[in-house]
């Protein structure tokens, strides 16, 4: 119960700490999780392109678009995997001197990487650099200072060990304003088509069997990500008793997304209630009526 429970808080600190990308920003981005393996990933506006495979110590590419960059640098290949092999013995090594920082010699324990840059436009950039053990905040970087940013007290210790004279936290502040920006630059380039593919989602509302009652209105296999969905009743938009839940990836590179709205049932047979759908591959807003009856389904898909 205890390890399900760390890899709960993993799971919570990448959702709660991703960068995403909204309209005009592009975002090169890496996560790195040392649990029980090593596994790396790196995204470009929030979809993955390449992973990390400890186990054959090899980078696999998860995108067509990422095959490109072997045209211009026949060394990629070689180069990022050396990159990724050696930032799993960094995670290995470092990881004991973490768990000495909270005077711990065993358990399951994580250690997590997750940095990278923003480009929004030609000049506006941002990079960011932190790390987190098991779940939570560990040390960051200010950008600004070249300085890591101690989240608690056992990484105070942590950074006086790892980075005594801050050789790293400048070396990384170079990279982030620099290399990721150019970088990112060059994958939008290979990825321009995938990046800039509008596909219309499926959409469905319904009743749920709960209580107190729900109506779930569901978007998927929509793309780009950034997607909005609201509620109405009798024309007039609906604020309270609204969960809007996060948008999540599918395995064909589209997105799915969520809005719960807990309404008593006899509000639902005195009033019309719909959901209303936003997104950039849309002419207009899709408009979905909640059924009377739990057992009705309301659905739009794209014929």
């Amino acid at each position: 119960m205890e390890d399900s429970s760390r890899i709960l808080k993993v799971l919570l600190f990448l959702t709660f700490s991703v960068h995403l990308s909204s309209a005009g920003i592009h975002t090169l981005q890496y996560l790195y999780t040392a649990l029980i393996n090593f596994s790396p990933v790196g995204l470009v506006d929030g979809e993955q392109f390449v992973s990390y495979d400890s186990n054959i110590k090899k980078l696999i590419p998860k995108t067509e678009w990422i095959k490109k960059v072997k045209a211009d640098d026949p060394r990629y290949w070689e180069r990022e995997t050396d990159r990724a092999h050696d930032q799993q013995e960094f995670f290995q090594n470092n990881l004991a001197t973490v768990m000495q920082s909270f005077n711990q010699t065993e358990g399951v324990h994580t250690l997590q990487r997750m940095y990278g840059c923003e480009r929004n436009g030609e000049n506006t950039t941002r990079g960011y650099d932190q790390y987190g053990y098991d779940g939570e905040d560990f040390i960051s970087l200010n950008l600004k200072t070249a300085t890591w940013t101690a989240a608690k007290r056992q990484a105070v210790i942590f950074i006086n060990n790892w980075d005594p004279r801050g050789e790293k936290a400048k070396y990384w502040k170079d990279f982030l304003q620099n290399d990721c920006i150019d970088w990112l630059k060059k994958y939008v380039s290979y990825a321009r088509e995938t990046l800039e593919r509008k596909v219309r989602p499926e959409a469905s509302v319904f009743q749920k069997h709960s209580t107190p009652p729900e109506v779930v209105c569901h978007a998927t296999g929509f793309f780009p990500k950034a997607l909005n969905i609201t509620w109405q009743k009798d024309g007039e938009e609906v604020h309270e008793n609204v969960e809007l839940r996060e948008t999540l990836p599918n395995h064909d590179g589209s997105f799915q997304k969520r809005s719960i709205l807990t309404v008593p049932a006899e509000e639902l047979q005195k009033h019309t209630y719909t959901c209303v759908i936003q997104h950039s591959s849309l002419e207009k807003e899709l408009v979905l009526e909640v059924p009377k009856s739990s057992v009705k389904l309301q659905i739009y898909s794209e014929s």
